[in-house]
This record gives structure tokens, C-alpha cells and sequence, in this order.
């Protein structure tokens, strides 16, 4: 087995069960540090006892690889993989089956972990037809967000890696902030040429409803949102602790959501669970558009689209309007209507 290759699925995995930072980081660093070395030389250096001393591995990665140098599947990863080989959640499997796409990612070019390339490979490895890069926009200093400068050099790498595959799209897109008047912080030039536009509140959370409400109808009657993420801002569980929702008058945005046709993101990492129930069934009767999407910030979180089918399949909402189900091109249709 090619080490780099078992290396970086050890990652994957970990990540799917959301272990700790440091533990994926671990292998993930130690397949960097082998990334440029050829199988003899690599073999060599582990025969020789060299490879110990390089540094980004340790007793566990130097296993690891000596067993995939070996021509084995290294235990570390068979454990992983049978541990792994269940869906995420129980519920919702039909639906999940459904799902053809993700429109909410990230990439070190901001907050993830992982290059463009390696998020390319992990979402055409588990069989999606495509995948919408959003990293954060520029006031989300906090995420390193991203200029109209480094979003114009990042336009350039999604379409390279893009073209590697004939199977699979990565297309171009944002999480673009809602800035406090409910304007969209990035440039309508640069907007102008993405594929998918998510929009998202990330500041003053406790705005009150009256305010919060107007900002967000602003920012979803843009004729360049395409979709509006996690919309309440609440956490749930996790390591940042746990956060209330905002208060706005669902109805009316959910009411601007259906009439400029921009989809409600029903977010599937654990710690947002947002929408609430309530707030979907209150989408479902406005008559919006969903879109079940991972915000995966690492390879192994690409799988969680699992929490959000199972979500969607509870509060009855049909595949039909769910625009990750549809094909790439009645997607690209869709968010491409309004530009």
C-alpha cells in the first residue's frame, strides 16, 4: 500500500469522527513529510532506521509507513476502517443516497486544513459529482478571510484542479459575510464570477430581531446569494462551547428566501444543527429551496453530509427541493440565474 496514501485516509477517518486536532495532524503532517520521497528511497530510510529521525514522525506514523512500505494494510488503519464502515447516522439513508453535491466548504486558503487539491480528491474518493469550494471573505480576519486579490489567485487554482478530473467538478464559491447592513463583503466584480454564493452572519449574533431581520432579507434579496448558511448562528455542543440562536422574524426571511430563490442551508456539522426543527418546517411551509451541506473544514468532514440527510429525511423535506440533489448543471442553471 502506498504510504502517503495510508497516511492521509488515517487522517481522513480520524477527522470523520471528529478526533482531536492534534492526533489528525499528526499523520497528516507525517505524509507531508514523505510526500517527495520516491518508494525505494522511502524504503530505504525505513530499513535503515533514518526515516525515525525525520522530523513530523513518530513511533506510530513510523509504524504505520514501515507496514505500508511493507506491501501491508497498516493495523492502525484496518482498525479505522472497520470502526468507520457504518453511516454517521442512522436515519435518513434514502435521502442521503440522493445527494449529489456540497455547497459549503473550506480549504486552508482560510479556515480548513487542508489544500484545494487534497478536499478535491477526498470528495471525488466518496463519490460526489461535485463540490463548492467556499472559503470566508475578507472581514472574517479571524478565519483569514479572503480578499478580492487572493479570491482572484484562488479562481485560478480551482479551475486547475478542476480539469484533473472527468468525473467530478470542484466549482468556484464564497461564504461571504453578511456585514451589518446586510451587504455581502466582497466585491460584486468578484461575485460576479463565482458559481455559488453562500451567505452567511458571523458578527453580532445578538442583534436584535428587528435589525438582524432586516439585515438578513437585505442580504438574501442580493442578486448574488444563492444560499443562506446556517442561519440561525447557534452551537449546539463542541469545543467552542455552545451559543444561543439569533432572533429574527423567521417568516420574513424565509419568505425572501423563497421569493429571490435562494436555498436555506440545512447545515450538517454537529455542533450547528441549524436550522432548528422549527425553523425548517417554517422554510418547508414558506415554500423555500434547502441545501444540505458538510461547512467541512478537513477531508474526513466532507462525510457529514450523513447528520444533515438524516435531519432533512425527519422533518419531511422533499428531495426535490433540495439543490444538492440535482445534477451539476441544473445546479449551475439555478445559481447562475440571478447573476
Amino acid at each position: 500500500m502506498d504510504a502517503v496514501e495510508a497516511l492521509n485516509e488515517i487522517g481522513f477517518w480520524l477527522e470523520r469522527e471528529r478526533a482531536s486536532s492534534h492526533r489528525v495532524e499528526a499523520f497528516r503532517n507525517a505524509s507531508a513529510a514523505i510526500a517527495d520521497l520516491s518508494r525505494a528511497e522511502l524504503a530505504r530510510r525505513v530499513e535503515s532506521g533514518a526515516l525515525k529521525r525525520t522530523k513530523g514522525i513518530g513511533d506510530r506514523t513510523f509504524g504505520v509507513i514501515s507496514q505500508a512500505v511493507a506491501g501491508d494494510v497498516p493495523d492502525y488503519l484496518a482498525d479505522l476502517r472497520e470502526r468507520s464502515g457504518e453511516p454517521l447516522a442512522a436515519g435518513g439513508s434514502e435521502l442521503r443516497a440522493k445527494l449529489r453535491g456540497d455547497l459549503h466548504t473550506h480549504s486552508n486558503w482560510s479556515d480548513g486544513g487542508s489544500p484545494i487539491p487534497e478536499m478535491a480528491r477526498a470528495a471525488h474518493w466518496l463519490g460526489r459529482e461535485y463540490v463548492v469550494l467556499t472559503d470566508h471573505s475578507p472581514r472574517l480576519t479571524v478565519a483569514n478571510g479572503l480578499t478580492a486579490e487572493r479570491l482572484a489567485d484562488q479562481l485560478k487554482v480551482v479551475a486547475k484542479v478542476d480539469k484533473e478530473y472527468d468525473d467530478f467538478r470542484l466549482l468556484s464559491g464564497i461564504e461571504v459575510d453578511i456585514l451589518d447592513g446586510g451587504a455581502l463583503d466582497q466585491t460584486a466584480r468578484m461575485l460576479d464570477q463565482l458559481d455559488v454564493v453562500v451567505a452567511s452572519v458571523h458578527s453580532k449574533l445578538k442583534m436584535a430581531a428587528p435589525a438582524m431581520t432586516r439585515r438578513m432579507v437585505t442580504a438574501v434579496s442580493d442578486p448574488h446569494t444563492n444560499v443562506l448558511g446556517h442561519c440561525t448562528g447557534r452551537l449546539v455542543e463542541g469545543s467552542r462551547g455552545t451559543r444561543q440562536q439569533s432572533t429574527f422574524d423567521a417568516k420574513k426571511v424565509f419568505a425572501a428566501c423563497a421569493k429571490f430563490d435562494v436555498a436555506v442551508e440545512i447545515n450538517s456539522r454537529p455542533e450547528r444543527q441549524d436550522p432548528p426543527d422549527k425553523l425548517i418546517a417554517m422554510a418547508l411551509d414558506a415554500g423555500c429551496l434547502f441545501a444540505i451541506n458538510t461547512d467541512a473544514h478537513a477531508p474526513g468532514q466532507l462525510d457529514f453530509l450523513d447528520y444533515g440527510a438524516e435531519r432533512a429525511a425527519a422533518n419531511d423535506v422533499p428531495a426535490d427541493r433540495i439543490v444538492t440533489t440535482w445534477p451539476v448543471e441544473r445546479l449551475l442553471e439555478w445559481s447562475h440565474a440571478k447573476r
